[in-house]
């Protein structure tokens, strides 16, 4: 098992050595196995397949989500397919979708299957429990033309047009997993993650081809926390995939230089072109930026692999998604789980009598956390922030980012206290936790509540002494949950936390099924049982 309980890591007095050690070569032991990760040139997605076939599919919108063709499995080999495309000549939009639909599987469209003997009939947390055998999937061996990757195991997918296993995702449905006594699940999808690892050099952003050129926030050490996993071999390989992970985020690529030679990390993708899934909208996003367009798609593609897809966090005016520079922000999130990661290794080394490695992840870990403080917070707004490179200070505004560094145990006691103080004047809001303070229409930001944000308030809050904001957080989302399943008979992606209802925004409808607001509702309801 590893703990995500903190280690002792070394004194701010020796952080000049640490840095020293970021940047030198002096480590006693190599950052991770040496392993080759896959070749992303070599990695066809639908886009790479059909040229201009999925072009016209998806700025023609024959369907009216673009992740419906990417999720497709075509009938036979591409070759034919695409000789016919070519010699069939212009096409309708009719005729164009008449093709497609003889050429490929299309998946269906709509809200997750409701359990049996489910809906608003049964308690909240007793249709979350019959709702996970309901989101499982099988061990997937995809079948020859799906966009699909492999996983020998189990795993849980977060339901509407989200069918596949995605990174973040996970480890806030395994609490829920946790709190139902689905703990073989659990290990199953531990088990998948390394895999992917263990293949790809990474956890994509999920389990399509289409995502494998970006991660997101790395939370694989925090899944391994859930497991009492003991076998050493087990704990052997998970050790590996996650200092192969480190390898992955602090590429030279992904890493900022700050002013005083520290090194903190950003989010990137390895392309620049529109995103499979949101093709038409990226382009007409780059189009309208004015901006070279490579610079756009990247951003675009960073933006998501943060997860916040999208926020006024990563917009250089702060409204408009055309100015996205989300490769020149160094954010407060992504460094908090790459500081728990570096303990999380320094653990497992430990455990593995490598005191050489431990030695090494431990300053690491140091030399971040005094980065953050030194770089990431802001004195005179009591909070975390994102640094902008470019600008060379903080972005302005509160976001619910500001908690990661109490999630993971980094603030100072000092710092710890006046986040929540903030978090309570300006995030807390009648039925959750607010993403932002500003209305931007984009989906992470104010009035929109997420439920991974909700337990990472929580946890971080309960940990540096503010159980009573804790609770209320809880509370409150756990209420609005309630409220809108027994109106609807749904657990949705995302809530309204100040007119408590359907969330709104962002590129899609908001979902149902769903995957990480059953976990967080689960563990919440755990942590705090009604009276």
């Amino acid at each position: 098992m590893i703990s995500l309980h903190p280690i002792r890591t070394a004194p701010l007095r020796t952080v000049a050595a640490a840095l020293l050690l970021l940047v030198g070569s002096c480590a006693t032991t190599p950052a991770t196995p040496p392993m080759a990760a896959t070749d992303l040139a070599s990695v066809q997605t639908p886009a790479d397949l059909y040229g201009d076939l999925f072009a016209a599919v998806q700025t023609r919108r024959i369907f009216p989500d673009g992740k419906t063709f990417v999720d497709a499995v075509a009938k036979r080999p591409v070759p034919e397919i695409m000789r016919d495309w070519r010699a069939a000549g212009a096409m309708d939009d009719a005729a164009l979708r008449a093709f497609v639909l003889a050429n490929f599987d299309v998946p269906e469209t709509g809200s997750a299957p409701a359990p049996a003997n489910g809906g608003k009939s049964a308690r909240m947390a007793e249709h979350i429990r019959r709702l996970w055998p309901v989101l499982t999937r099988p061990p997937l061996d995809p079948v020859a033309g799906s966009s699909a990757l492999a996983l020998p195991r189990a795993y849980i997918v977060p339901g509407g047009r989200f069918r596949e296993m995605y990174y973040w995702d996970s480890y806030f449905t395994m609490l829920g997993l946790k709190a139902d006594g689905e703990d073989a699940l659990v290990e199953s999808m531990i088990d998948d993650f390394v895999s992917l690892v263990e293949r790809h050099g990474h956890v994509p952003n999920g389990t399509r081809t289409y995502y494998l050129s970006r991660s997101q926030p790395p939370f694989l050490y925090a899944m391994m926390a859930l497991s009492p996993a003991n076998d050493a071999g087990v704990k052997a390989r998970r050790l590996a995939a996650l200092r192969r992970e480190w390898a992955y985020w602090t590429t030279p690529q992904r890493t900022a230089v700050m002013p005083d030679g520290a090194r903190l990390q950003h989010y990137w993708d390895a392309r620049a072109t529109p995103r499979d899934e949101s093709y038409r909208e990226d382009v007409e996003t780059a189009r309208a930026s004015g901006r070279p367009v490579a610079e756009v798609y990247r951003d675009l593609r960073a933006g998501a692999e943060s997860g916040w897809d999208y926020s006024s966090r990563w917009l250089a005016d702060g409204r408009t998604l055309a100015t996205i520079d989300t490769t020149q922000i160094v954010p407060a999130d992504l460094n908090s789980l790459l500081f728990g990661l570096e303990q999380a290794i320094a653990r497992g080394c430990a455990d593995a009598g490598d005191s050489g490695c431990s030695r090494d992840f431990s300053m690491r870990a140091a030399a971040r956390q005094a980065a953050i403080e030194r770089w990431l917070w802001d004195e005179a707004g009591d909070r975390y922030g994102d640094y902008d490179l470019r600008q060379k200070r903080l972005r302005a505004g509160v976001t619910a980012a500001t908690l990661y560094p109490l999630f993971a145990g980094l603030a100072s006691p000092a710092h710890g206290a006046r986040v929540a103080v903030t978090t309570e004047r300006l995030l807390l809001a009648p039925d959750g936790l607010r993403t932002t303070t500003v209305d931007t229409g984009q989906q992470w930001d104010k009035p929109n509540g997420w439920a991974p944000l909700q337990w990472i308030a929580v946890e971080g809050l309960a940990r540096y002494g503010r159980d009573d904001l804790a609770r209320a957080v809880a509370r409150r989302f756990v209420a609005t949950a309630e409220r809108e399943y027994r109106a609807s008979g749904k657990l949705l992606e995302k809530y309204d936390v100040e007119e408590s209802r359907a969330g709104g925004g962002g590129e899609y409808p908001t979902q149902d099924g769903f995957g990480w607001t059953n976990g967080v509702v689960r563990a919440l309801q755990q942590r705090y049982p009604a009276r």
